[in-house]
């Protein structure tokens, strides 16, 4: 299984627009740039985004997880908070932090609680987080 975006960008770091486009469609033209990134301009920024994208990955493994024991949640609710932090020469993301608030009729708070942690260890996104990362890059023509 393979997914993609892509991101379309447009002018200098400080004064240029971008643009998300997703397989899906659920990203089309969406706007993103140094406002919304570093200020609270409309659009999404990187770092949005990559919250919005733990919060699902980490929810889904939890729910998956506690099918498999026989439990159904009522409902997850996750909040994915992404730190980001000076680092020489830029940023980096330095946290993400999960919480998970959970309505599960039948289990107790040590069950619970495994679920959760089994879920931030092996949901891909959190894999990802630590993962290598490769790049092709060439100089296109005008």
């Amino acid at each position: 299984m393979i997914r993609t975006s892509s991101a379309i960008w447009r002018g200098t770091g400080r004064d240029g627009k971008g643009v998300l486009n997703s397989q899906s469609g659920v990203l089309a033209e969406t706007h993103f740039g140094y406002r919304s990134r570093f200020e609270d301009g409309a659009g999404t920024n990187p770092e949005e985004l990559l919250a919005a994208a733990h919060a699902a990955c980490f929810t889904m493994a939890v729910a998956f997880g506690l099918q498999a024991a026989g439990f159904a949640a009522t409902q997850l609710e996750t909040e994915a908070a992404i730190s980001v932090e000076p680092d020489a020469g830029g940023f980096k993301i330095t946290r993400s932090a999960l919480t998970l608030i959970g309505s599960v009729p039948g289990i107790d708070e040590a069950q619970f609680l495994e679920f959760a942690r089994s879920a931030e260890k092996n949901c891909p996104i959190s894999k990802v987080l630590r993962a290598e990362i490769t790049l092709t890059a060439s100089l296109g023509s005008d």
